[in-house]
């Protein structure tokens, strides 16, 4: 590191404000500054309530300085009064009296100042310049792995990363306290925008019209737990509402694919908006008619404003800093997660932990994220074989959440999905015992600032979508009926609104998808 950084060579002159340099570069500090703002807190506690919250020990350059303000910091969690004669007592308690320069030292740091002015501008720039000399620890950290052979670059990226939100999350986060009037005003202009709102809602509409009513739509700042058991449909659930927001609302949305690669989310999304059903895509059996409706229909989707990341174990600081710019870049609006149990923690004390101890930190985090970025984050969640084991209905509780209970204490929406037909029921467990074939029950099991509630939405399995059942009884789902070319046709005029008539006979003239003929600019032509 000597070719890096070189060693300091300094001499303390009289005066404790400047250093003699002969070599080398000092690091980044401001004394004169320190030694002000722990003689101001010695002679007007004012002061010390103002910088509390901003600086702790470490933060001071000096060793003498980090011992005395640690001494301060105990009186006044203590609730004890903070002088001259009260700091010279804990530190002698601490040991750490005569190490600290002793008595005369602490005269000597009240004397150099009148009052506690300032204080808070002070503290601001010694907290400045303990990050600058952070940054060129981290740097220099960085610097000498990047010289090993043996270094993976991409755990020192996500190392890298870590140690910078560590300094943005300990040293850079302030409490923010606003007046009653302040907040009243804000939540009179947020009732006002929803007024103009025809649906009234104040969150993003997930377009299940049951569940938005409970919910208001997905609220900034929410963590929302969607989970169930494996085949009951929650990455289903979780395109359709994608599918509902993307397309029907225009709102930018990013998804966080740990399970399943891009391609097959897109294939189900096709799917869901073509109403081809998957074994069709799968297998590349369309016929012509197929063809035409799939480049007609994933236009929409095409310019839908979507992103997917399908990046494998996920760590929660490369989670934040993706969403971060995103956020800045694309303007993304709601933050979905596929699922949460595969994220990974970037931590070399997490070999340490237990799987539950790093999923409560998972589920801490996520939520700590949702209220930093104030937008709503849907983590996906597995439920546990408890809820198979059981008799009766099988409905999911709480209870069922896998791994850690700090998922139901952290989530405000924990949704679970209900199909009693994946577990060979054919009706439903009421008195009338209606049918439960083709349907999924949505149990809203928690919800921290709202009712609970549960409600039914139609499942279409090989189509990968959920729908309203008013809507799905407007569909019918002919689709794939003989007639569908005369309904369809007629009702959207297919095909030849996009393309100059010559266009079109040159393109049906050229329909022969059984050949290699067809490129991705015929897809992008329309």
């Amino acid at each position: 590191m000597s070719d890096i950084i070189q060693e300091q060579d300094w001499t303390p002159c009289h005066n404790h404000n400047f250093m003699k340099i002969k070599n080398g570069k000092i690091p980044p500090q401001a004394l004169d500054l320190e030694e002000a703002i722990i003689g101001s807190v010695m002679i007007d506690k004012k002061g010390l309530d103002e910088i509390i919250d901003i600086l702790v020990p470490e933060v001071f350059y000096k060793k003498e300085h980090q011992e005395i303000f640690r001494s301060i910091q105990q009186l006044y969690q203590n609730s004890k009064p903070v002088d001259i004669y009260t700091v010279s007592n804990q530190l002698r308690k601490n040991g750490q009296l005569e190490k600290s320069g002793g008595e005369f030292y602490l005269i000597e740091l009240t004397q150099k100042v009148i009052s506690s002015a300032h204080i808070e501008y002070h503290s601001r720039i010694v907290q400045q310049k303990f990050i600058l000399r952070k940054l060129i620890s981290i740097s220099s950290n960085i610097i000498e792995h990047c010289y090993e052979d043996s270094t993976d670059v991409f755990e020192l990226l996500d190392k890298a990363e870590s140690k910078l939100f560590e300094i943005n999350q300990k040293y850079l986060r302030t409490k923010k306290y606003e007046t009653t009037q302040c907040l009243i005003r804000k939540a009179i202009d947020r009732i006002k925008e929803i007024e103009k709102n025809k649906e009234g809602l104040s969150g993003i509409p997930s377009g299940f019209h049951n569940l938005d009513k409970v919910t208001s739509g997905w609220q900034n700042s929410d963590l929302i737990i969607l989970a169930s058991r494996p085949g009951m449909g929650k990455t289903t659930f979780m395109l359709s509402m994608v599918r509902n927001i993307v397309i029907q609302q225009k709102v930018p949305v990013v998804i966080f694919s740990l399970e399943m690669s891009s391609i097959q989310l897109i294939t189900r999304l096709i799917s869901s908006e073509t109403g081809i059903s998957s074994e069709k895509l799968k297998s590349a059996s369309l016929s012509d008619l197929d063809w035409k409706r799939l480049f007609y229909k994933t236009k929409k989707l095409k310019n839908a404003p979507l992103f997917i990341d399908d990046t494998p174990s996920l760590s929660i600081f490369s989670l934040r800093a993706k969403c971060r710019r995103l956020i800045s870049q694309h303007g993304v609006k709601l933050v979905m997660i596929d699922y949460m149990q595969l994220m990974g923690i970037s931590d070399p004390g997490s070999k340490l932990r237990n799987r539950e101890q790093e999923i409560s930190i998972i589920s801490r985090s996520l939520k700590s994220l949702s209220k930093e970025l104030d937008i709503p984050i849907i983590a996906l969640s597995q439920l546990s074989r408890a809820v198979e084991i059981r008799g009766g209905n099988k409905r999911p509780l709480l209870s069922d959440l896998r791994e850690s209970g700090a998922i139901e204490q952290d989530a405000d929406i924990v949704l679970f999905i209900y199909r009693p037909e994946y577990y060979g029921f054919n009706t439903w467990d009421t008195e009338d015992k209606e049918s439960c074939i083709g349907q999924a029950e949505i149990i809203i099991a928690k919800h921290r600032n709202g009712g609970l509630d549960r409600f039914r939405l139609k499942f279409i399995s090989d189509q990968a979508k959920f729908m309203n059942f008013e809507e799905f009884k407007e569909e019918n789902n002919p689709i794939w009926k003989e007639d569908y070319q005369k309904n369809v046709l007629e009702k959207e005029n297919c095909f030849i609104e996009y393309l100059p008539n010559e266009e079109n006979d040159k393109h049906e003239n050229n329909f022969n998808y059984n050949n290699d003929s067809l490129k991705d600019e015929d897809f992008f032509s329309f």
